[in-house]
C-alpha cells in the first residue's frame, strides 16, 4: 500500500513539474523591461510592443547605406510607464535621463528632453524591423535608432532594458 501511495505521489509531482514547465514555455517572452524612476514599471512582450503606434524613419546605418527602420518611439514607451513630458518636463525633471542597456552589457544615455517631441524634432526609435524584415539575432530583436547622431555609438542593438534615472544633486 505504501509503495502505491509513493508511486501516486511521484506521478503527481512529475505531472505538476511537466505542467509548470509547459506553462513557462508557452508564456510570451519579455523583450523589454522598463524601470527606474517610472510610475509603472513595464515588462513588454512582442504583443505589447505591437499595440503601440509604429513609426518609420530613414537613416544611414554603420555600413553607410540608407534603410527604413520601423518601430516604436521611445517617448511612447516611457509615457506608458508614466514618465512625464511636454510642460511637465521642467526643473528637476530636466536632470533625468534614460539609460539603455543591451543584452551584452553595452549602455548608452539619452536625456529626456532629447526624447521629447515637444522640445525637438528628432524621433528616437526602438526599431524592430529594417526594410520590413526582423533583425538578425546578432542585432535584434530591438535596436535603438538615433537618426540625428553623426556617429552610431548610441545606436544600441539587442536592447533589453530601459532605466529612467534621476541625476544626483550637485555637491557644492
Amino acid at each position: 500500500m505504501k509503495i502505491i501511495k509513493r508511486i501516486s505521489l511521484l506521478a503527481v509531482l512529475v505531472i505538476s513539474f511537466v505542467t509548470a514547465t509547459q506553462a513557462q514555455n508557452t508564456s510570451p517572452e519579455v523583450l523589454l523591461i522598463v524601470g527606474g524612476e517610472v510610475a509603472t514599471p513595464l515588462k513588454l512582450t512582442r504583443a505589447d510592443l505591437d499595440k503601440f503606434t509604429h513609426h518609420t524613419v530613414r537613416a544611414k546605418d554603420h555600413d553607410g547605406k540608407d534603410y527604413n527602420y520601423d518601430g516604436v518611439a521611445i517617448i511612447d514607451i516611457l509615457q506608458k510607464a508614466g514618465v512625464k513630458f511636454g510642460d511637465a518636463l521642467r526643473g528637476k525633471a530636466l536632470a533625468t535621463y534614460l539609460l539603455v542597456e543591451a543584452t551584452d552589457g553595452y549602455q548608452a544615455v539619452y536625456s529626456l528632453p532629447e526624447l521629447d517631441s515637444s522640445i525637438n524634432d528628432h524621433l528616437i526609435l526602438l526599431a524592430d524591423r529594417q526594410d520590413g524584415a526582423v533583425f538578425d539575432p546578432k542585432v535584434g530583436p530591438l535596436k535603438i535608432i538615433v537618426p540625428g547622431d553623426k556617429t552610431h555609438a548610441r545606436w544600441v542593438r539587442q536592447v533589453k532594458l530601459l532605466t529612467v534615472v534621476r541625476a544626483p544633486a550637485a555637491v557644492h
